[in-house]
């Protein structure tokens, strides 16, 4: 992902996943945050899937208890 387009495309097709509440791209860092729906359970194989669908590399894949929301602010304040 090189590009704002690149991360558009990204955060779309994992925002049509029906467990997905929000998705966050950070291009710097090559970080792809999904947030699922309360009561919902993401599918790794799935977000693995859309991505390299995509025509990217997913390198490691790890649950983290930050929202979305979190995620993008803790990225704010380092800039």
């Amino acid at each position: 992902m090189v590009c704002a387009f690149c991360a558009q495309g990204i955060e779309k097709r994992l925002g049509k996943m029906p467990a997905t509440q929000a998705v966050f791209v950070d291009l710097k860092k090559r970080v792809v945050a999904v947030e699922a729906k309360p009561g919902q359970k993401l599918d790794n194989k799935l977000i693995t899937a859309e991505i390299t669908d995509a025509g990217y590399d997913v390198t490691r894949l790890e649950s983290v208890s930050q929202t979305v929301e979190q995620i993008k602010a803790e990225t704010r304040d380092k800039k």
